[in-house]
């Protein structure tokens, strides 16, 4: 009998009616992280909400649970490996409309979906932005 592999994905609202996991945009199509590690997917949550995103959960979840929806939705998907440079996967750019909707129905939100990106201007400067990485990195 295999034994279901658990990953960490990265999840909007948790447990509620309104919940979305975050994906990134990679061309014309969206990619789920599937984090091997707790604590990876912890500091990539912390790395987001520090571009403005609102701040996800790491959840558990059966990585083939992940490749199914993937599959059904037609999403990518990626296992990040324990102790993975991060930072490389961090988005530069957020999307004003989710297919969710954190408060509905609020406009300003800044997540990957599957919806039609429109990309904002990042509100911090690129140093700024380095800055803060290297903190972050420096938690590491």
């Amino acid at each position: 009998m295999i034994t279901p592999m658990r990953v960490f994905v990265l999840i909007f609202n948790a447990r509620t009616e309104n919940e979305g996991i975050h994906t990134i945009r990679v061309g014309d199509r969206n990619k789920i992280l599937m984090f091997e590690s707790e604590d990876d997917a912890t500091r990539f949550s912390l790395l987001l909400e520090a571009q403005d995103f609102p701040a996800p959960t790491p959840e558990p979840i059966d990585a083939e649970e992940i490749k199914e929806f993937c599959e059904s939705a037609g999403y990518e998907w990626e296992i990040v490996p324990e102790n993975s440079p991060l930072i490389e996967k961090v988005p530069e750019l957020n999307v004003e409309e989710t297919d969710w909707q954190p408060d509905a129905p609020k406009e300003d939100t800044d997540q990957h979906t599957r919806s039609n990106p429109q990309p904002e201007e990042p509100e911090l400067s690129d140093s700024e932005l380095d800055n803060i990485r290297r903190k972050l990195e420096g938690l590491l």
